[in-house]
């Protein structure tokens, strides 16, 4: 037989180089959905193999329906009891050998310390740590966050200052903290915002017709600004100015800073707010819609502002991290200083009584995202940096 029909023989053609595989380790299949989803489709796209470690609820169907193999790990996200964090330390290990990962990246503060950890007894591959926004342990000054916050300062020093290993922050604020404590060093923290929004299914609407309508979608924490959110509805309530105000969300008991049931009803049946409770049409949300609201603490790049923007609906917002870098003041929405109900209530005001500004504002914040914020743009930004750690000599 000729040399080149050998050569072109199926039979004895190689076989394809086995697929890299990715661990995503993450609390809650719902905060996979809402925050990986882009990043882990685009790593299916390009032919990683792609699994969660998280606690299993109402997501696996449509995580699996991504190409992403989901696997049961029950985290616990308040947790501070030493021997309950080693037997969750020991599950990370088990899950990490059986699945030999090319690449680990875990989401939020726990799964951050834990991965990195197992990563060093189990699996010595690259480790890539993403923070949202520095959470409870850091933004609050309680008994409880201040034992905790010397133990995760000290476990980011030792466990991502190492070769092949990264934390990825969502805001220019988060980068210097993180930098200017000594806790990361500068070149192994990457700035990439947010989690990504899909300009299809988040698209400009007109805004409806009827008084203003304020939207807030996210979990119902404390934290998120929402007894100020509150106060601000009393006093639009007392000046006159037509408005509604609905809370879309749940929730979050696994968060300390989460209010409770009882508390969102009775706003409700107060009739100072329509708490709508979780749903899933937020893009049909945003089209009722004229302003999104979130006076929070701190975010990391707040997913529902950029779901409002994306639908061209402008923005009332605090001059917190992660906020500011998203929304441009008097551009974008407006800006008033943090746990300040009256400046809230002001800028709420100056919006309802003025749709035009609404309107206006809505386009330039849809064409600002449309910029620098698709979920193709982070997707893009995120398999640049699994290659960087993954391709080459370490």
């Amino acid at each position: 037989m000729p040399r080149s029909e050998v050569l072109m023989d199926p039979s004895k053609a190689p076989e394809p180089p086995p697929r890299r595989r990715l661990l995503y380790l993450v609390t809650e299949d719902w905060a996979f959905w809402l925050h990986r989803r882009a990043m882990a489709q685009a790593a299916v796209a390009a032919g990683w193999d792609v699994a969660v470690a998280c606690r299993v609820q109402h997501h696996r169907a449509a995580i699996e329906g991504l190409g992403v193999r989901v696997i049961e790990l029950p985290w616990n996200r308040q947790g501070v009891n030493p021997l309950t964090e080693l037997a969750l330390l020991a599950r990370v290990v088990r899950v990490l050998r059986r699945e030999r990962p090319d690449l680990i990246h875990a989401a939020a503060l726990k799964p951050v310390v834990h991965g990195a950890l197992a990563a060093d007894v189990a699996a010595r591959v690259p480790v890539v740590g993403s923070v949202e926004g520095l959470g409870y342990v850091f933004i609050n000054n309680t008994l409880k966050a201040r034992l905790v916050r010397p133990v995760i300062e000290t476990a980011l020093r030792l466990f991502l200052n190492r070769p092949r290993r990264r934390l990825v922050v969502q805001n220019t604020d988060d980068q210097a903290f993180f930098r200017d404590r000594g806790l990361v060093r500068p070149e192994r923290i990457a700035l990439i915002p947010g989690a990504g929004v899909d300009l299809t299914t988040f698209a400009p609407t007109p805004l409806p017709e009827g008084p203003c309508v304020i939207t807030y979608v996210g979990r119902m924490l404390i934290d998120k600004g929402l007894g100020e959110l509150i106060q601000a509805a009393r006093l639009l309530r007392q000046r006159g100015v037509a408005h509604r105000l609905r809370l879309v969300g749940a929730p979050d008991p696994g968060n300390p800073a989460s209010l409770d049931e009882a508390t969102l009803q009775a706003w409700h049946a107060e009739g100072v707010v329509e708490y709508l409770g979780q749903r899933d049409d937020i893009p049909a949300l945003w089209a009722t819609s004229h302003v999104a609201v979130l006076p929070s603490y701190r975010e990391g790049l707040p997913k529902s502002l950029l779901e409002a923007a994306a639908c061209a609906r402008p923005a009332v917002t605090t001059d917190v991290p992660g906020c500011r870098d998203l929304v441009v003041a008097n551009e974008t929405g407006l800006i008033v200083p943090a746990r300040d109900a009256e400046a809230l209530a002001d800028a709420l005001a100056t919006l309802a009584q003025d749709l035009e500004r609404c309107r206006r504002l809505g386009l330039q914040a849809r064409e600002r995202v449309a910029r620098a914020y698709s979920d193709q743009a982070v997707g893009d930004a995120v398999l640049a940096l699994y290659g960087s750690l993954t391709e080459g000599p370490a």
